[in-house]
């Protein structure tokens, strides 16, 4: 038996059992990105140098109660979106390209078609985080036209915390066991409990430290010190570029989901889109000279 140099801590994904209700890490993830990005927002807000300067002219693009109600847009969007993508990326298209991937397949995606409420059945497991990011960017955009709203400064300011969110999502992952890395001889290498009796890269923690620390770092940066929100999109931009960059590095570690050609895994493949809209909004960016 070959044994990871570093122990996996073993922890239950359920924190409290009440009856039939259980309490999850997962879902204490969501709501700890969500509540910690909207307190960030609102944060933001309230510094007034960082909205002295045109576009803005002393005025935030919106104010704390529109905040608060965007979360719970934001909310359905993400969720909604996650599950939805995961139905479609996963259990329709992966499962219908490699039927027998790792037993996960098993009866997808007839299933869907025979038991259609397993689409919306989150609690079950499955959420994609590109499509969360979908139906994050579908929530604000609905919510910015319904308040009558500029949408690209209310993106950048979703984007300035969402690696918040990312590295809640991925520790919860860790703690799960699911999504674990490649076969590995690293030191730090970990056996998964439903992983094989292998060492794996703990790539969750990869994805938690780049996806959500250095990117948040470099998120704030860009705002505080470069006030990238003076150019509205570029932030988002960057979020975009960023993401789907360090996605595509971790995907070398990760145990991929599915080829999608020659060695390109489906989540390297999804960073592409990913690319192609941060391209688009620096575009929208720089289009025209910064407002003096």
């Amino acid at each position: 038996m070959i044994q990871a140099l570093l122990p996996y801590p073993h922890i239950d994904p359920v924190l409290v059992q009440l009856g039939p209700l259980a309490i999850r890490w997962y879902a204490l993830s969501y709501i700890a990105g969500i509540v910690l990005a909207w307190w960030g927002i609102v944060r933001v807000l309230r510094l007034k140098a960082l909205w002295a300067h045109p576009p803005f002219n002393g005025r935030p693009p919106a104010g704390e109660d529109d905040i608060g109600d965007l979360v719970v847009w934001a909310t359905f969007g993400v969720i909604i979106g996650g599950r939805l993508g995961w139905v479609l990326i996963y259990g329709i298209i992966l499962c219908s390209v490699t039927p027998d991937y790792g037993g996960f397949c098993t009866g997808l995606p007839m299933d869907f078609l025979y038991h259609p409420i397993r689409i919306i059945a989150a609690w079950e497991g499955g959420m994609s985080f590109h499509g969360g990011l979908l139906g994050v960017v579908i929530a604000t955009w609905l919510f910015c036209r319904r308040r009558k709203l500029k949408m690209l400064p209310i993106a950048d300011l979703v984007a300035a915390f969402a690696p918040i969110g990312l590295f809640f999502g991925r520790i919860a992952n860790f703690i799960n066991g699911e999504l674990w890395g490649r076969p590995t001889d690293v030191p730090w290498a970990m056996i998964f409990p439903r992983g094989g009796n292998i060492p794996r890269h703990p790539s969750q923690l990869y994805e938690a430290a780049l996806e959500g620390i250095l990117l948040l770092v470099i998120m704030q940066v860009a705002l505080r010190v470069f006030r990238a929100n003076e150019r509205p999109g570029l932030l988002s931009a960057i979020f975009f570029l960023g993401y789907g960059t360090f996605r595509f590095i971790v995907e070398w570690f990760r145990e991929p989901d599915s080829q999608f050609i020659g060695p390109i895994s489906m989540g390297m493949a999804l960073s592409i889109p990913v690319w192609l809209g941060a391209g688009l909004l620096f575009w929208v960016a720089y289009r025209k000279p910064a407002a003096r």
